[in-house]
C-alpha cells in the first residue's frame, strides 16, 4: 500500500479554520521568541532565496522552516510580480508545503496567499502592541490591497482607535477598501493627510520609492513597515530610518532583503523576538518602526494552525 496523497487545502478552507488572525498570535509569539534565543530556539530558517524572473518582472521566493517546538516542517514557494495598475491577477500568490517531519512525507499543501496575509498581519500587530504609544487614538493605513484589509481586521478586533485613515496611489482602490469594511474608515487624498498626527501608522505598498517622510510623521508614532520587500525597494525615506528606534523581525534577512535598513545605513535595535524574550525593551515612548519582511517559520505556525484545526474537524 503507498501512503495517503497529501491533503489540498483550498484558500477558502485555510480562510474558515483561520477566520480570525488573533487566534495566530500566542503560536507565533513563541516562534519570534525561539528564532531569536539562537540555536536553543530549535527554529531552523535560512533568509529566503530568491529567483528573479527577469523577462516578465517577476520574483519566486522559496522559504523553509523547521520549528522543534511545533514540531512542524514546511517550505513556502511565493510569487510576486509588479503587475500593471488594475491587473486582475494579485501581486503575491503562494502555496504553502506541510511536511511531516518525522518521514518527510508531504501531508498537505495548503493556499498560501491567505495563511500570508493573515500571518503578516497578526506580527504587525505583535509589534503595535508592544512599540505603539499608550494612547494610540489614530491608525493611518498607506495602501489597499489585500494586506491593507488583513491588517484593518486584526487591528480593529484588537486594538481602540478613534479614528482610522487611509490612502492609495489609486484613489478608487481607497474608497473601495473604505466601502468594504465596517466601521467608519477616512480616505485621505494623500499620504502626507492620512499620516499627520496619527498614531499608528501601516505602510503596505509596492513602492519601490519612499511614500513615507520622516518629517510628516508625529514624534513617539508607530509605525510597521510591510512593503519594499527587496533591497533595492523603499517605503520609508532616510530621515525617518535613522531618527527611529529599528526593530527587525530577523536581523540577517533585514541586511539581505530590505532597501529601508540597507540604503539608509540604519541601524537596528532590536528583533522583535528579543523583545518578546525581555532581553531588549520595547520604548513605546520613541519613535518606532518595524520593518517586517516576514519568517518562514511564521508560515509554518500558520500552516500547522490551519492543519491541526481542519484535521480535529474532519
Amino acid at each position: 500500500m503507498g501512503s495517503a496523497a497529501p491533503l489540498f487545502i483550498p484558500a477558502e478552507e485555510v480562510e474558515r479554520h483561520l477566520h480570525r488572525a488573533s487566534l495566530l498570535l500566542p503560536g507565533l509569539e513563541a516562534a519570534l521568541a525561539d528564532f531569536s534565543a539562537g540555536a536553543a530556539g530549535g527554529v531552523v530558517q535560512p533568509v529566503r532565496t530568491v529567483v528573479p524572473v527577469r523577462r516578465h518582472g517577476g520574483f519566486l521566493g522559496v522559504m523553509p522552516a523547521y520549528s522543534a517546538a511545533e514540531d512542524a516542517l514546511t517550505t513556502k514557494l511565493v510569487t510576486f510580480y509588479e503587475h500593471k495598475q488594475g491587473s486582475a491577477v494579485p501581486s503575491h500568490q503562494a502555496a504553502v508545503l506541510l511536511f511531516d517531519p518525522r518521514n518527510g512525507t508531504l501531508k498537505a499543501l495548503l493556499d498560501g496567499s491567505v495563511i500570508t496575509a493573515k500571518r503578516t498581519a497578526a506580527v504587525s500587530a505583535i509589534a503595535t502592541k508592544l512599540l505603539m504609544p499608550p494612547s494610540a487614538e489614530v491608525l493611518c493605513i498607506l495602501g489597499a490591497g489585500v494586506q491593507a484589509y488583513s491588517h484593518y481586521d486584526i487591528f480593529m478586533e484588537l486594538f481602540s482607535f478613534k479614528e482610522v485613515r487611509i490612502w492609495n496611489r489609486t484613489k478608487e482602490n481607497a474608497e473601495k477598501f473604505a466601502n468594504s469594511v465596517d466601521g467608519p474608515v477616512r480616505v485621505c487624498s494623500s499620504a502626507q493627510e492620512a499620516v499627520s498626527g496619527a498614531d499608528v501608522i501601516i505602510t503596505v505598498t509596492m513602492a519601490t520609492t519612499p511614500i513615507l517622510f520622516g518629517d510628516w510623521v508625529k514624534p513617539g508614532a508607530h509605525i510597521n513597515a510591510v512593503g519594499a520587500s527587496r533591497p533595492d525597494w523603499r517605503e520609508l525615506d532616510d530621515e525617518l530610518m535613522k531618527n527611529s528606534v529599528l526593530f527587525v523581525d530577523s536581523r540577517e534577512a533585514a541586511l539581505t532583503e530590505s532597501g529601508d535598513v540597507i540604503l539608509s545605513g540604519a541601524e537596528i535595535f532590536a528583533e522583535l523576538g528579543e523583545v518578546l524574550q525581555g532581553t531588549k525593551p520595547a520604548l513605546p515612548e520613541k519613535t518606532t518602526v518595524f520593518k517586517s519582511l516576514g519568517m518562514a517559520v511564521e508560515d509554518t505556525v500558520a500552516a500547522k494552525f490551519v492543519y491541526d484545526s481542519w484535521s480535529a474537524s474532519n
